[in-house]
């Protein structure tokens, strides 16, 4: 069995595979498939990787497994404390190294940033998937502590993208600013005229980011021509609907480019 744990800035999530026999690429068509259980928690940047051990033993323990049932784990991080902590894990519990998406690991995309270095592993993990999922030009649209919308070439290449505030990070803004404003719950209002404070926040936050991401992504296919847009990220069932841009919604598709990139490098 594969863990694929993608760790943000916000939240961390893990997902719990069941690697095929043979090539994934002849048996894997979804991203759910092969996938046992997932779930999603708080990052804790100063977690140990003793208490991430007891983190996922107790997780396994939901399926009837334990930490020695794992064949392979793979990561993208952006949180350089908890990489650590992973492998300091596979070092002390594990009896192998995980595969971290990172400089000389291999994806089977090239990425034509100008430092290949710079973009997240989260974004390389979710152009794998992708393009796998659905080829190129494909956008992808992150719903994450980040809202990122990146593209995909015809060729697999990864072209580079768009990063804005997230959602819930401009929420936190808006109210540690603005005195006469509270926290609402993230839910869609009756209108997008809001009719009380609350729904006026809501419409302004859940409208005004999808108009945000079609802007974006109409941009994008200015610039590389008609594409397949498809979304991922602890927000994306909530906000694609009200996307006029957004064609699939792929709640673990950072899980499953993790998948690739391991079956690459494993």
């Amino acid at each position: 069995m594969l863990l694929a744990i993608d760790a943000g800035n916000t939240q961390t999530v893990i997902g719990l595979y069941e690697l095929p026999d043979d090539d994934p690429g002849d048996t894997v068509r979804r991203c759910e498939d092969g996938l046992l259980d997932h779930w999603r928690v708080a990052t804790e940047h100063d977690r140990t990787s003793d208490e991430l051990a007891v983190l996922l033993q107790g997780l396994l323990a939901f399926r009837g497994h334990t930490l020695d049932d794992v064949d392979g784990v793979a990561v993208s991080s952006g949180v350089p404390r908890i990489t650590s902590s992973l492998r300091d894990l596979a070092e002390r519990h594990l009896d192998f190294d995980p595969v971290v998406i990172e400089p000389g690991v291999r994806t089977g995309i090239s990425i034509l940033y100008e430092n290949p270095k710079e973009v997240g592993a989260d974004r390389i993990a979710n152009a794998v998937g992708a393009y796998h999922l659905y080829g190129g030009p494909t956008i992808v649209v992150d719903f994450g502590t980040a809202t990122t919308c990146d593209a995909v070439s015809t060729d697999g290449e990864y072209l580079g993208g768009a990063i804005a505030p997230g959602v819930e990070i401009s929420m936190d803004a808006l109210v540690g600013r603005a005195a006469a404003l509270r926290a609402v719950e993230l839910r869609e209002p009756r209108s997008v005229l809001g009719r009380s404070t609350v729904e006026s926040i809501q419409a302004g936050a859940l409208y005004g980011y999808a108009a945000q991401v079609d802007g974006l992504c109409a941009r994008i296919i200015d610039e590389i021509g008609p594409s397949t847009v498809l979304s991922t990220g602890g927000l994306a069932d909530l906000i694609s609907p009200l996307s006029e841009r957004i064609q699939h919604v792929e709640p673990w598709l950072t899980l499953h480019g993790l998948r690739l990139v391991y079956e690459k490098n494993a």
